[in-house]
C-alpha cells in the first residue's frame, strides 16, 4: 500500500508571514496616509501617497486601487510580488 498522505501538510509555504489580507485592508480604509505602504516596508512610496494625499487629494483613489489589486492576488502571486520582490506601486 502506498502512503498518499501530505507530509508538508503543517510546514509553512512562505519564509515571512503573508501580509496580504491585512495591507489589503489597510489601503482600503486608510490608504490616503499610505499606511499599507509601511507596513510593507515601503518607506519612500509611503511618505509619497501622503503628499499626494495632502497636494492632490488621490491618494486615497490610489490607496482604494492597491488594496483591491492586493486583495484579489493569490497569497503566492502576492507574497512574491511584494514581499519577497519590490513592487511599490499598482
Amino acid at each position: 500500500m502506498e502512503n498518499t498522505k501530505r507530509e508538508d501538510w503543517n510546514n509553512p509555504r512562505y519564509q515571512q508571514e503573508n501580509k496580504k489580507i491585512v495591507a489589503g485592508i489597510l489601503a482600503i480604509l486608510v490608504g490616503y496616509l499610505g499606511i499599507h505602504k509601511f507596513y510593507l516596508g515601503y518607506t519612500k512610496e509611503g511618505i509619497i501617497q501622503i503628499l499626494l494625499a495632502l497636494m492632490l487629494g488621490i491618494g486615497g483613489v490610489i490607496g482604494i486601487i492597491e488594496g483591491i489589486i492586493y486583495l484579489t492576488k493569490s497569497d503566492d502571486e502576492f507574497y512574491q510580488t511584494y514581499q519577497k520582490g519590490y513592487k511599490g506601486w499598482f
